[in-house]
């Protein structure tokens, strides 16, 4: 295992704060990007939705098992999923649902307090 494949933290947290280019969850920071999933919280490369694609939410795809829904947190931008994307993720199972990242984080919180399975990737806002 790399220091690319270790997570921050090894199970599924709620996001208790965001700004200022960052994520604050279970008494740790991190600043940039994040991709939490059912499993554990990793850091992620993207810094705009543009970038997001199947290289990018790969660990989703990878661990589609455990997931049913993808909230993407868009940064400041209102972003569209492209269909393709959409149609790669339901061919796994996996419904995306992309707004600003404010609004997905209280998303994703609500959903991991419901016991759901849901993953979050969630780009940095300043």
């Amino acid at each position: 295992m790399t220091a690319l494949d270790a997570p921050h933290l090894p199970r599924s947290a709620p996001i208790e704060a965001y700004g200022k280019g960052g994520f604050a969850f279970a008494d740790m920071s991190h600043r940039g990007s994040l991709l939490c999933l059912p499993d554990g919280i990793w850091a992620w490369p993207v810094t705009r939705p543009d970038q997001i694609d199947e290289v990018s939410l790969r660990r989703v795809i990878d661990k589609a098992a455990i997931i049913d829904t993808l909230v993407i947190g868009t940064g400041n931008e209102v972003w569209l999923p492209p269909a393709w994307l959409r149609d790669r993720l339901r061919k796994v199972s996996v419904v995306i649902d992309a707004m600003q990242t404010g609004p997905a984080i209280r998303t994703y919180n609500i959903m991991m307090g419901e016991r759901r399975r849901v993953a979050a990737a969630l780009i940095a806002v300043p």
